[in-house]
């Protein structure tokens, strides 16, 4: 007598929870985005506010210094609106590896300014460092709590930025032979 293989077919997913574990990267990305933007523009406008060292001579006294911080905050929300054009439906309208490409370089070098921090504490902690440039010591200082969070906050945009491109370029239809 012959045997039937008796293999469960796969469960599909609804719609809703497969689009949200497609989606979580491209979001997490640009609240990260939106959260680095923040506070650039208010340091621009002058305000110390979670200012991650001396703010003294702060953008009131210095315009560059103003436009700087706002340029920044530009950027990061250009950064958002890019993490969300990944994800999002209105993002499907744009080839995909026209997003995705830059995005994908972005996350490289984000993820790895964000892994700088860590190993710089890894390094300090283990008494490695014999010298360093003075904003990377002062930034990596056990101390320097502002690091940990702007550090991280980095490493998050980065590596959830790259795992949205990734997931975009995967998405493309197959070139038709």
């Amino acid at each position: 007598m012959a045997t039937v293989n008796e293999t469960p077919l796969p469960v599909r997913e609804s719609g809703r929870e497969s689009g949200r574990r497609r989606t979580w990267p491209g979001y997490t990305a640009a609240a990260a985005a939106l959260g680095y933007a923040a506070p650039h523009f208010w340091w621009g406008a002058g305000v110390a506010a979670m200012f991650p060292g001396d703010f003294a001579g702060a953008p009131k006294d210095n315009m560059e210094a103003a436009i700087g911080y706002w340029g920044m905050g530009a950027v990061a929300v250009f950064g958002a609106v890019l993490s969300l054009a990944l994800v999002s439906p209105w993002g499907r309208r744009i080839p995909a590896l026209l997003i995705a490409v830059p995005a994908g370089i972005a996350a490289c070098g984000m993820t790895l300014w964000g892994f700088t921090y860590f190993a710089m504490q890894y390094l300090l902690a283990a008494d490695r460092v014999v010298s360093s440039p003075a904003f990377a010591a002062k930034d990596a200082h056990p101390q320097a709590a502002w690091g940990l969070f702007w550090y991280g906050l980095f490493l998050l945009w980065g590596i959830t930025l790259g795992i949205a491109a990734r997931q975009r370029l995967r998405e493309r239809p197959a070139r038709r032979r």
